[in-house]
Parts: structure tokens; C-alpha cells; sequence
């Protein structure tokens, strides 16, 4: 049974590891969309600098995210290695679901949706935290409209301050401005992201007796792995997505990319520190909305919008689902 419970805790891990370079290559979008749509860095160097920066966030932000994930969405005593490894697969089969139709969606609240999926087929509501789960997704409505409001108002004070400026002069002050905005946005996105797979696998090694902790804890090399494995799926993001977020979504001109991005990313930022887990493709989604929406409503295309969010209603759901029938088809096989 001891070698049989390594064996599962690997190949669980392995999954998790799978999970950050999806959920990086599924979100290369959230964090390179508004400077290749402002077209002030070629996709390239975009991506690559998107991709240290990603790497280096969860270094810099720690990790409340990571223990929210690890304890705050399912009980600990119900966090078996196998409902973790059915939640990571409902989660890494809807991500490249709506990477393969160009859905933005959100990798975090796959990942919540299938960890609760897989934790109510083994022992139904007790097992959720019903606490976290709520704050989850009251916040999967906060972010956005957070990140909208950020945006749009950051927008309205800059065409006030440069209002009497020549276009070509403030589209050359924030097209350099917009370098800086999307390393932090990268930053952030990684801070938020890359704990949640962190969280995942600590939970991991604390179940299976690997990892003996009064607190809850992540390893060096956990950050490491996990940070790695997210910048990696970074650098080989799906332009699928960002084409839908770069050039569907809004146009965009370099101080509005600039106020996306710095909008976004400051609620990522709030948001690591206080240890809640958001989606990376709700705030930057609501904060390219806001921006559109400050020139004039019909400056975004709410059709693509509507879609967007229609993926963020079904994500949960969708990814518990599909949790859920890999829980029960392990079981059948194994049990």
C-alpha cells in the first residue's frame, strides 16, 4: 500500500506540474495581450518576457494563495491523493477545451471546480469548505468589475493630464510605459497563478506523509517547480487566446494597453497578498472592457464579451464534471 500510495502521490504531482504549464500556456494571453495588441512588442519578446516574469512572481508575492488553495476549497481530511488527482484532471481537460475553441476561461476556477467535483463523489458536501468556496466565487465576480472600474478611471485621468499632448508624443511615453505595465501584470499573474499549483501539490505531499508540517507550509522546491513549470507554458502560450483577447476583444492604443494592464495587475497584486485566489483572465478581461468602455460603449465588442463570460459561468461546473467521472472511472479501475 506504502509503494502503491508513492506511486499515485507522483504520478499526482506530475499532473500538477502538467496543470501550471497549461495553465501558463492557456493564459500567455492574460499577460502578453495588451502589449502585442498595442502592438508595441512583437509576440516574441513579448511571450519570453512574459514568461521569466512569471517565473520570478511567486518568489516575490509568497504564499497565501497556495495555502487557500491547499486548505480553503476542500477539508484536508477529505483531500485524499486521488480526489486531488481526479480535481487536476477536470481542470487540465477543460483548460485545453477552451484553449482549442480560443475561450480565455479561467485555469483557477477549473482547478477549484475540480477539486470539488472529485471531493463530492468521494464524500459529498461535507467535503467542501463552503467558506473559501463562497469567497472563490463572489470574487469571480468582484475581480473583473474591479478591474473594469480600475481601468476605465485610470484611463479618464490620463486623457486629462495629456489631453493637450500630441498623439505620436503619448503613444512614445506609453508605449515604453507599456513594457514596464505588462512585466508587472506578468508578475502578478504569476504571484496568483503559479501558488495555486503550489498549494496543490504541499496538500499532496502533507496526505501522503511526505511532508510533516504544524503549519501549512511550501517547500523550496515546490516555488521552484511550480514557478518553473508556469513560465515555461508561458513561453509556449496558445495564440489562440490571444488573439481573441488582443485584437477581438477592443483596439487598443498604448496608454489604454498601459492602463489595462496596470489595472489587472494591481488587483492581482491586492489579491495575493490577502491570500484570495482570483482568475488572471477575469481581472485583465474586465480591466480591456474597462478600457474600451471609456472611449465609448460600443468601443467593445460585447459579443466577444458575452462569450467570455459565458466561459467564466461553466468553468466550474464544466471542470467538476469532468473531475467527478474521472474519480469514478479510477475508482472502477483500481478499486
Amino acid at each position: 500500500m506504502g509503494e502503491e500510495l508513492l506511486y499515485v502521490t507522483f504520478a499526482a504531482i506530475i499532473s500538477a506540474l502538467i496543470f501550471d504549464f497549461v495553465n501558463g500556456f492557456h493564459d500567455a494571453a492574460n499577460a502578453i495581450a495588451t502589449v502585442v495588441g498595442s502592438r508595441i512588442l512583437k509576440p516574441l519578446h513579448a511571450v519570453t518576457i512574459s514568461a521569466i516574469t512569471n517565473f520570478v512572481g511567486p518568489f516575490i508575492f509568497g504564499t497565501a494563495v497556495a495555502a487557500t488553495i491547499g486548505q480553503g476549497i476542500i477539508k484536508p481530511e477529505f483531500a485524499t491523493t486521488e480526489v486531488i488527482f481526479a480535481g487536476l484532471v477536470g481542470a487540465i481537460v477543460w483548460n485545453i477545451i477552451t484553449w482549442y475553441v480560443g475561450l480565455p476561461s479561467s485555469s483557477s476556477h477549473a482547478l477549484i471546480g475540480g477539486l470539488i467535483g472529485s471531493a463530492l463523489v468521494s464524500g459529498g458536501i461535507q467535503t467542501v469548505v463552503l467558506a473559501g468556496t463562497i469567497k472563490t466565487i463572489v470574487f469571480m465576480v468582484v475581480s473583473p468589475t474591479m478591474g473594469f472600474l480600475v481601468a476605465f478611471f485610470l484611463v479618464l485621468l490620463l486623457i486629462f493630464i495629456f489631453k493637450k499632448k500630441r498623439a505620436q508624443l503619448v503613444n512614445r511615453i506609453f508605449g515604453k510605459l507599456q513594457i514596464c505595465s505588462s512585466i508587472f501584470f506578468s508578475l502578478t499573474h504569476g504571484a496568483n497563478d503559479g501558488q495555486k499549483t503550489m498549494g496543490v501539490i504541499t496538500a499532496l505531499l502533507i496526505t501522503g506523509g511526505f511532508l510533516q508540517t504544524d503549519e501549512f507550509t511550501v517547500p523550496i522546491w515546490v516555488i521552484f517547480s511550480a514557478a518553473l513549470a508556469l513560465g515555461l507554458g508561458t513561453f509556449f502560450g496558445g495564440w489562440r487566446i490571444v488573439k481573441t483577447m488582443a485584437f477581438k476583444l477592443t483596439d487598443l492604443r498604448p496608454y489604454q494597453g498601459f492602463c489595462a494592464e496596470t489595472g489587472g495587475g494591481v488587483i492581482l497584486a491586492m489579491m495575493a497578498w490577502l491570500g484570495i485566489p482570483v482568475s488572471t483572465t477575469h481581472a485583465i478581461s474586465g480591466a480591456i472592457m474597462g478600457v474600451g468602455a471609456s472611449r465609448r460603449l460600443s468601443a467593445v465588442r460585447w459579443g466577444i464579451g458575452r462569450r467570455i463570460i459565458y466561459a467564466w459561468i461553466i468553468t466550474i461546473p464544466a471542470s467538476a464534471v469532468i473531475a467527478a467521472l474521472t474519480l469514478v472511472l479510477f475508482n472502477f479501475i483500481f478499486r
